[in-house]
């Protein structure tokens, strides 16, 4: 793998570290931004890396910066507010990466900033949570021209198992908020079931296995199942991102009974305290309706 390719990374959350520490693994010169200056100085330091106070600092001599961060406006910051990233004079071709997931609109919108800053821009944001990227396992959807994708391909594969180019800016978001319907969709139904079992003398220790042997299990009902069993809400990936990602789709369009009534769950879990906690509290907003 040619690893002379120089990366600026921006976010050090719980998905950002463990992908800057694979892609140190692999050989590549990595430099780090983070909005908690603190933060991010300890944990280049113990990786034996550099971190910047501003994001114009990862250039002139970075080729890919890459991003990771929470929602859009926290992206479109970056590289589009003071000391970003499109503001900042470089000496040689970039090309930035966003990995977050945000709207398809926004990565388009950004996408043609970049390209009147003589920058590319591919958006890849990723499925999977802190366990898929400390073992670079990731999936990662991208949307982009192909000739940038292949380039930068090398890079997406340290990071995940997989990554597949879907089409122009903008259609690696869609096939995100695609997955994360789906993801929070299956959750409910989940969460439903156990309720469902739970008043009526089967509890969740007894039933989620007889679920995942069974055909309707899957990877994330058998990762989540010890997280019900033990009431071990922990986040891995949080209710209030989750409810971010299904607002986007909603402002895409969404009008599906399944969708329509996880948002309605997701809102309702917010209202009731759980934001901060992960997503399978789903589960506790389900048993708190039925219990009322």
């Amino acid at each position: 793998m040619n690893t002379n390719m120089k990366i600026g990374f921006i976010g050090l959350g719980n998905m950002g570290m463990p992908m800057v520490r694979n892609l140190v693994k692999a050989g590549f010169d990595v430099k780090v931004y983070n909005r908690n200056k603190g933060k991010a100085t300890n944990f280049a330091g113990d990786l034996g890396i550099q971190a910047v106070s501003v994001p114009a600092d990862l250039l002139p001599d970075a080729d890919v910066i890459i991003s990771m961060l929470s929602d859009d406006n926290a992206v479109r910051n970056v590289y589009t507010g003071d000391n970003g990233i499109f503001a900042a004079s470089r000496d040689k071709h970039l090309v930035v990466i966003d990995m977050s997931t945000v709207a398809p609109e926004t990565s388009r919108q950004l996408a043609w900033q970049a390209s009147a800053a003589g920058i590319e821009y591919v958006d890849a944001p990723v499925s999977g949570s802190v366990k898929p990227a400390t073992e670079a396992q990731l999936v990662i959807m991208a949307g982009g021209k192909p000739e940038v994708f292949e380039k930068i391909k090398p890079i997406l594969l340290t990071l995940g198992k997989s990554a597949t180019l879907l089409g122009d800016h903008g259609s690696g978001n869609v096939a995100k908020l695609a997955i994360n319907l789906f993801l929070g969709i299956t959750i409910q139904g989940l969460s439903e079931s156990v309720v469902f079992a739970a008043q009526h003398g089967i509890d969740a220790a007894a039933l989620l296995p007889l679920i995942n042997e069974s055909a309707v299990g899957s990877g994330i009902t058998k990762i989540k199942t010890t997280n019900i069993i033990n009431r071990d809400f922990s986040p891995a990936f949080a209710l209030k991102h989750l409810r971010k990602d299904i607002r986007l789709a909603e402002d895409m369009g969404l009008q599906t009974p399944a969708g329509l009534t996880l948002a309605q769950t997701l809102q309702a879990a917010l209202e009731s305290g759980f934001a901060e906690e992960d997503m399978v509290a789903i589960y506790k907003q389900v048993e708190q309706g039925h219990n009322k």
